[in-house]
């Protein structure tokens, strides 16, 4: 059964660090989804951090993280144990407060992990790429109740979900 992982390690700021790390999660066929590259960002090693995310069934993953483990430093290994849902919003998402949507959609289960607006006109409607992500699909779906709720209250239509999760 495959699994989301995420690994954070710390790279040296020089040519050919990343593929390094890559070259055991491609072998051991584990499919990358997600590489966050914080070049500007160092560590107290004076390193760069890297976080990638890659679907792999836990015993290869293992594997990757043991090959990894003589390579590089890697500062965190772990199942992503998250759930997520994108939501296309259409409405006045600004002009309706759009901090008060997300503050009310952020608590310690589920948060607003990315918003895309397209504003074409300042009397015209605008649409919103959302993605919501929470710690399990109970908690998921409590947060898309919530969303529901809140355009519901500022007449912004939902369309969801754009992804399959649910």
């Amino acid at each position: 059964m495959s699994e989301l992982f995420t690994l954070i390690v710390e790279l040296e700021d020089k040519p050919g660090q990343l593929l390094r790390v890559l070259e055991p999660i491609a072998k051991n066929g584990g499919n990358i989804v997600g590489i966050v590259h914080q070049r500007g960002k160092k560590t107290p090693l004076n390193r760069v951090p890297v976080e990638i995310s890659f679907i792999s069934d836990s015993k290869r993953a293992e594997k990757i993280f043991s090959e990894l483990q003589k390579e590089v430093v890697v500062r965190s290994f772990g199942k992503i144990r998250t759930s997520t849902i994108s939501l296309l919003l259409i409405g006045h998402i600004i002009h309706t407060d759009l901090s008060d949507t997300i503050k009310r959609i952020d608590n310690i289960e589920a948060e607003c992990v990315e918003l895309n607006v397209t504003m074409p006109e300042l009397d015209r409607p605008s649409t919103a790429m959302m993605t919501i992500s929470a710690k399990g699909v109970e908690a998921l779906e409590r947060a898309l109740g919530r969303v529901k709720e809140i355009c519901r209250e500022k007449g912004i239509l939902v369309i969801e979900p754009v992804n399959d999760e649910l």
